[in-house]
């Protein structure tokens, strides 16, 4: 079976709503219909169905075979298209840990609304994303949890003798797939230990997916990369075969992807699934994000490049950067709610977006990106002041279109934005590095959102003004 080379998601990091969107926001039903879109319309072959931090529909399978019946007919899910849901990590999200329970029940319930439309399927949904991974235990307990007790009660009798899987059906498929997130940098690091430990004598193949938006939130958009970096090359030498997801949204910040400057593409050449995330498919026209799927799926991992680099450099940069951190979180954090809503999201936890213990609390990536970018201060700067001169030319060995990512940053700089965020020295030694020229209508657009927030009117507006010009809200 082939294995997507794009991931849609439902990531809200979108300024343009798609067409058949009632209203700003993503509801239920505009995501059944999203998925149609993605399936038929950009050509992507996976739609992530995300269970962890929003609400969201778990009758996806049945809706999307009676809603378009002859589009699945000929696209089978399963197989010619797939549904892969983020489940909640009951190690860390305790109070979701249930819903884990409730999500795993919709894989055999998909499998007989798929099992009477195509008559002899093969399962519509076979694994699964868990976020936030640590160690392998974690994996291991969701996998036993579906097999024994979700698949295995076909197995179970009741009082009167009567079979479960005569009475009900079997419940299919027997076992699933587990897909690991991996989502902090030293987790990252010895990723491939914790594979190593789950897949050992089960699997000969498994996909494993790293995040690069909360890393860089939490440790820095240098940092992030780099631990990308240096995990896909420690999974590349495991003996099983690893099959890389990359989290990757459109600013440098959260991934450096979108339809006309796919940096990620070179910069993670042994990723096979990049995910195209809101922005990635509303904030472009439809032929170039048609074309970018295209020339994707066109497309071939190769071997994971060579990373050569101290990893004290990963160390030195992210506590600069998070030195920063505390000094924003209140501005940050009192911006954040003119943000415009883009999904039905509930509460998130973790790390320092989730109340990690350092007394430190931030929104979302998306968030933070929106915040930071709309008044001219992208936070791909914080933390650059302690770049050396020999960390830059081996870092523009490491980082092949940092240089172009970096000049796409600085184009986008503020100076009115320091009066906020008082960081002037790490957007110094950005401008030492990095050659770059100032676009003087987002200029413009950035000092109008630092006015509207000073007058605490039209913030929202002012917010959406930026994220047009730069094609993504965060």
């Amino acid at each position: 079976m082939r294995i997507p080379r794009v991931m849609s998601t439902q990531h809200p990091d979108n300024v343009e709503m798609p067409f058949f969107a009632k209203q700003s926001f993503f509801d239920g039903e505009d995501e059944i219909r999203e998925a149609y879109y993605v399936f038929s319309h950009f050509g992507m072959e996976e739609q992530m169905w995300d269970f962890e931090g929003k609400e969201v529909d778990d009758f996806v399978v049945k809706k999307l075979l009676t809603a378009y019946p002859n589009f699945f007919s000929e696209h089978v899910i399963g197989e010619d298209v797939r549904i892969t849901p983020r489940v909640p990590n009951p190690e860390v999200e305790r109070d979701e840990a249930k819903l884990l329970a409730e999500t795993l029940e919709m894989i055999p319930r998909s499998h007989d609304y798929a099992r009477k439309f195509y008559k002899d399927p093969s399962p519509p949904i076979f694994e699964i994303i868990v976020p936030m991974v640590t160690k392998s235990e974690e994996l291991e307990r969701i996998y036993l949890f579906y097999r024994d007790f979700v698949a295995g009660k076909s197995k179970l009798v009741l009082a009167d003798g009567t079979k479960v899987g005569e009475w009900l059906g079997e419940f299919e498929p027997e076992t699933i797939g587990i897909i690991p997130l991996f989502e902090d940098i030293p987790t990252m690091l010895r990723c491939d230990e914790i594979v190593r430990e789950f897949a050992d004598g089960r699997f000969e193949a498994i996909r494993v997916f790293l995040a690069r938006s909360d890393p860089a939130l939490n440790y820095g958009f240098i940092p992030a990369t780099l631990a990308a970096k240096i995990a896909l090359q420690r999974l590349y030498d495991l003996e099983i075969d690893v099959y890389p997801i990359i989290g990757v949204g459109c600013p440098p910040f959260r991934g450096s992807f979108d339809p006309e400057n796919m940096h990620a593409l070179v910069e993670y050449p042994s990723v096979q699934t990049f995910t195209a995330q809101s922005a990635f498919k509303y904030d472009y026209d439809f032929r170039t994000v048609r074309e970018a799927v295209e020339e994707l799926r066109d497309s071939s991992p190769e071997r994971p490049q060579n990373v050569e680099v101290d990893e004290e450099i990963i160390q030195r940069l992210s506590d600069e950067y998070r030195k920063r951190v505390p000094r924003i979180a209140e501005f940050v954090n009192e911006t954040s709610r003119f943000v415009p809503k883009r999904r039905m999201r509930k509460l998130h936890i973790g790390l320092f977006g989730y109340s990690r213990g350092d007394r430190v609390k931030l929104p979302r990536a998306i968030t933070f990106c929106a915040v930071l970018y709309s008044i001219g201060f992208p936070p791909e700067l914080m933390g650059l002041s302690a770049l050396t001169d020999k960390d830059y030319e081996e870092l523009c060995e490491v980082i092949p279109t940092l240089e172009e990512q970096m000049r796409f940053v600085l184009s986008l700089f503020n100076p009115e934005s320091l009066k906020i965020v008082p960081f002037e020295e790490d957007v110094r030694r950005a401008m030492e590095f990095f050659d770059f020229e100032s676009r003087e209508d987002y200029r413009e657009a950035s000092s109008r959102t630092i006015d509207a927030i000073r007058r605490q009117n039209s913030i929202s507006d002012a917010i959406i003004e930026t994220g047009k010009l730069r094609r993504f809200l965060g």
